[in-house]
């Protein structure tokens, strides 16, 4: 793997996990979940290695994560957060857009978010999201608190899938059927 100068691969760690788990549910034939991808622009090459060794990202990345769930399709973004707070501006206005227009299709779009320091990692709806986006645009808060995340909406793991979401999704799917 080349060099990188930039702030990238940040969050590998949970999205090795992610990628295992997905791997053990393609296995088992509960999901088809796909990385894409982060499109990027090469720079600068290492000639003799061939290897990309300066490059920037494009801005226009969706999200992480596309596929279907038992037929139902999935879309999601991976986060990492350090403290207990995660800043919005770790969302782009076009991820949000690109994951309102997915459940706009019938589909369902989330971030899984792994507070690092806690060793935590949460399912967030979409709904949640839209509401602290809509929060910070109306002069509120830029970011949100691990005291406002929903603790039933906690990824645990089970046997060899180490971010076990889809217990999550079958929660949110509840939630949406009940009108909650």
């Amino acid at each position: 793997m080349g060099t990188w100068k930039s702030r990238g691969l940040r969050g590998s760690t949970l999205e090795d996990m992610i990628n295992h788990s997905n791997e053990v549910y393609r296995e088992k034939k509960l999901a088809l979940i796909q990385k894409i991808p982060t499109p990027i622009t090469p720079i600068e090459i290492d000639k003799a290695s061939r290897h990309i060794t300066l490059a920037y990202f494009d801005q226009k990345s969706t999200v992480d994560y596309i596929g279907a769930v038992q037929g139902i399709p999935v879309c999601f973004d991976a986060k990492e957060c350090a403290s207990g707070t995660f800043p919005l501006q770790n969302v782009h206005p076009h991820q949000l857009k690109f994951m309102e227009d997915f459940e706009v299709q019938g589909g369902i779009a989330f971030i899984i978010l792994h507070f690092t320091s806690l060793n935590e990692i949460y399912y967030i709806p979409l709904s949640d999201l839209c509401r602290f986006w809509k929060r910070m645009e109306e002069g509120g808060r830029k970011s949100f608190t691990y005291e406002e995340v929903d603790r039933t909406l906690q990824i645990g793991h089970h046997r060899d899938i180490l971010v076990h979401y889809l217990e999550t999704i079958q929660k949110d799917l509840d939630r949406r059927e009940h009108g909650r």
